[in-house]
């Protein structure tokens, strides 16, 4: 057993950065498979305390190397059931941040983690010697967990094993909160986690709409705010509809006043446009519009090349990410993929045009069946122009206008030229070297152009005189 050693704890040092020149070892991330689980136990099954690390310890690891990484906690208590284990997890986040030179992002299979230089000058020399200290924190903060234990894993081999049961858990929670819908529940719930990365962050879950990190349901945000009144989970009462389609409460805007310091009155769940909801950093998707297109991509935070806007992920979620509210970027979990509500008062996936092959694979259960074919990935586009070309020549409905499911309303008027005039030479090229015989796939293809944009220009040039 190694020494034991009393880190600097403290939740000042929570949203602390490690930089690339102050790295002992960095755990997970872009460059390596990560993962956090936490398992609901019964008190037999749980050694308090004990700490187990399957591969090299940290003392034999080269300063600044990346290591595959997962970290297994069993917790145990009265009170301990298995809708807590979610949130037990997403506590990982603060609590590892707490230890002044550890850093922690992200969640469930995307962690990113480093240890800095200042533990190692603290004398750390064991896995054992930093979860001692963050399982003391565990049952300091969240009384309700009466024992704890941890495994570490730094082997590739065991890495990959441990994600597999991680896997398992993660699409066993998201299946069980499928099969709810917020008319069912008069109460929803909020999570104010995030805060000490994004002050302004006002999330709120509801069992169609779940948490931006995709580590949060409505379940799970259930079980935390009974064991933990006074935690960052807490209900919401589901009351004052404003608007039913957009998703807009008068509780939840109450909620977004209060919980965003006055940033924002204003909160609507199933919108990109007005109101949008809050984005943290955290999120596990970033949606973006393409004014071009009239129509909305999607990334996520494993596609690191640049989508059509010629924007990564990263850039989108520097702008977007610290609880800001930006209409034109909103960050999401995977599991909205899936809700009947995604994003039903803006045309839902009708409105979706982009997005990476693997996301859309990934979510494929969850696209409108008529709509997967008409969606691009990069492998179709990956700027505007071959967007174009690809929506015109699927009849994706942002061309011609979307009407939303949810009511049949018009959301979108299709794509329309502002000055006709800009386009008067190519039109009459066109139209000259066609003989007057029009064909509408050569608009599409040579002008890049819908049949309604093309008719704008002929009105714009019959009008002028130009042709008869």
């Amino acid at each position: 057993m190694a020494e034991e050693i009393e880190l600097d704890m403290s939740p000042m040092y929570e949203g602390e950065r490690i930089r690339k020149g102050d790295i002992w070892v960095e755990m997970g991330g872009p460059k390596a498979d990560g993962f956090e689980l936490s398992i609901a136990a019964s008190m037999d099954d749980v050694e308090d305390g004990k700490v187990t690390v399957k591969g090299p310890e940290l003392s034999e690891i080269e300063e600044g190397t990346t290591i595959p990484f997962g970290m297994i906690f069993k917790v145990a208590g009265e009170l301990i059931e298995p809708d807590l284990e979610a949130i037990i997890e997403r506590r990982n986040h603060a609590l590892l941040s707490y230890v002044h030179g550890l850093m922690h992002l992200n969640q469930r299979d995307a962690i990113w983690m480093r240890a800095g230089l200042d533990v190692k000058k603290a004398g750390v020399t064991s896995w054992e010697q930093i979860f001692k200290n963050v399982m003391s924190l565990y049952k300091a903060e969240m009384p309700f967990i009466e024992k704890i234990e941890a495994v570490v894993l730094t082997s590739p081999e065991e890495v990959a094993k441990g994600l597999e049961e991680a896997h398992a858990k993660y699409g066993a929670r998201d299946e069980r909160s499928k099969g709810l819908h917020d008319e069912e529940v008069d109460v929803f719930y909020g999570c104010t986690l995030c805060q000490a990365f994004a002050p302004t962050s006002a999330c709120c879950v509801t069992p169609d709409r779940p948490s931006l990190c995709g580590a949060i349901t409505w379940f799970d945000g259930r079980a935390a705010a009974k064991v933990d009144p006074e935690g960052p989970q807490f209900p919401i009462p589901k009351e004052g509809v404003i608007d039913e389609i957009a998703g807009e409460y008068e509780s939840v805007n109450e909620m977004a006043a209060s919980r965003s310091g006055g940033e924002y009155d204003r909160m609507a769940l199933y919108t990109f446009f007005d109101a949008p909801h809050t984005s943290c950093g955290c999120f596990e998707t970033i949606g973006f519009y393409l004014p071009e297109v009239d129509g909305i991509g999607i990334v996520d935070r494993d596609f690191t090349s640049p989508t059509p806007n010629g924007l990564p992920f990263s850039t989108m979620a520097g702008q977007a990410g610290g609880g800001k509210q930006v209409v034109g970027f909103l960050g999401m979990g995977l599991l909205y993929y899936f809700s009947p509500k995604f994003l039903q008062a803006d045309g839902g996936w009708r409105r979706i045009v982009w997005m990476p092959k693997e996301l859309k694979e990934k979510v494929k259960e969850g696209i409108d069946e008529d709509m997967f074919a008409k969606i691009a990935t990069e492998e179709d586009a990956t700027d505007i122009t071959a967007l174009k070309k690809f929506l015109l020549k699927v009849e994706h409905p942002v061309v011609d206008g979307v009407e939303r499911k949810v009511d049949d309303k018009s959301v979108s008027e299709g794509w329309t030229l502002e000055d006709p005039s800009e386009f008067e030479d190519e039109v009459i090229a066109f139209v000259e070297e066609s003989g007057g015989d029009i064909d509408v796939d050569a608009i599409k293809e040579k002008l890049l152009m819908s049949e309604g944009q093309f008719m704008q220009v002929i009105e714009y040039l019959q009008d002028e005189g130009i042709l008869e």
